[in-house]
C-alpha cells in the first residue's frame, strides 16, 4: 500500500521548498510581484513535483539497477501510481497558473 510518505519521497518534496523562492525573486527582479505570484509559486512547486513524478517513471529501469531504494523499484509505488500522479500534478499547476 503506497502512503503519503511514499509520495513525498517520489516527488521529493523537501526539494520544493526552493521553488516558490525563485518565482518570487524573478517576478521582483522583473518589477512584476502581483497578488497572482504566490499561486504562480504554487503552480511551479505542483510542476516541479510531477517532473520529478514522470522522471522516476520515465527512469524506473535504471532504478531498479542503481537505487533499488525509491518508491518505484521497491514496490512502494506502482509505475501507473507514479505516472499518474505525475498528469494530476500537471493538470492542477496548470489549472492553478491560469487561474
Amino acid at each position: 500500500m503506497t502512503t503519503l510518505a511514499d509520495l513525498a519521497e517520489l516527488v521529493r518534496a523537501p526539494a520544493a521548498l526552493s521553488v516558490p523562492g525563485d518565482v518570487i525573486a524573478g517576478a521582483a527582479a522583473a518589477g512584476a510581484l502581483s497578488p497572482r505570484t504566490p499561486a504562480l509559486a504554487g503552480a511551479s512547486v505542483l510542476l516541479y513535483w510531477a517532473g520529478m513524478a514522470a522522471n522516476d517513471w520515465a527512469d524506473r529501469g535504471l532504478d531498479a539497477e542503481e537505487r533499488p531504494e525509491r518508491p518505484i523499484p521497491s514496490g512502494r509505488v506502482t509505475p501507473a501510481a507514479a505516472v499518474g500522479l505525475a498528469a494530476g500534478l500537471t493538470a492542477a499547476g496548470v489549472g492553478l497558473a491560469a487561474a
